[in-house]
């Protein structure tokens, strides 16, 4: 248990897929003008990056190790996050019709979210490690999953309510729009790098 929380802080603080290794930048910055729009979807984030990291972990374990098809494993790791994103869009375009609308294009672009597939990439490189450790494989790539989605979570959340707050504040003209936004990115960045003596 104690190493399942590990990797936990691991990856949601320590190695944040955004702000330290990043992946993801696209959703970040595009849907984190406001903090409900960014949880929502990083509420997305986290059910698609948890399932598709046990899916995954499995189908190389069991198909494409045993099939020696080991070279597939993007296209098919592709196929199962756009198979669990098809999932997810479908709830929310049923349930909460005005948050699909507000995701808009961003929804559909987690299949493509770099951070998604580089984290199933990672997990499937990390199980060799994690059996090393005689780690249960399957649970540590399942929590690493998670870990990383939280973290991503997080920092699109700080991110919206920082440009909340400075929506209307008096920045000046060079500095208005993507330039501050990429600022704010940088020391959020420069912040988050305090989390490395976590660990």
């Amino acid at each position: 248990m104690k190493e399942l929380i590990l990797i936990l802080i691991s990856a949601a603080l320590v190695n944040n897929v955004v702000l330290s290794q990043f992946l993801g930048l696209c959703p970040f910055l595009g849907v984190s003008k406001q903090v409900k729009t960014a949880a929502s979807m990083g509420m997305a984030v986290i059910f698609v990056i948890t399932i598709s990291s046990a899916v995954a972990s499995l189908i190389y374990d069991f198909i494409l190790v045993k099939l020696k098809l080991e070279y597939l494993q993007t296209i098919v790791f592709i196929l199962v996050i756009a198979a669990l994103v098809q999932l997810v869009e479908m709830f929310l375009k049923k349930t909460s019709p005005g948050l699909y609308q507000a995701l808009g294009v961003y929804l559909p672009l987690i299949t493509t979210n770099c951070a998604v597939l580089g984290v199933v990439l990672q997990n499937v490189q990390k199980e060799y490690l994690f059996a090393q450790r005689g780690w249960n494989a399957l649970a540590s790539s399942v929590m690493n999953g998670f870990g990383t989605a939280v973290g991503f979570t997080i920092a699109i959340v700080i991110m919206a309510g920082i440009r909340e707050r400075i929506a209307y504040n008096d920045i000046p003209k060079p500095f208005q729009g993507a330039p501050i936004v990429l600022l704010t990115a940088c020391l959020m960045a420069i912040a988050f790098f305090g989390f490395s003596g976590l660990i």
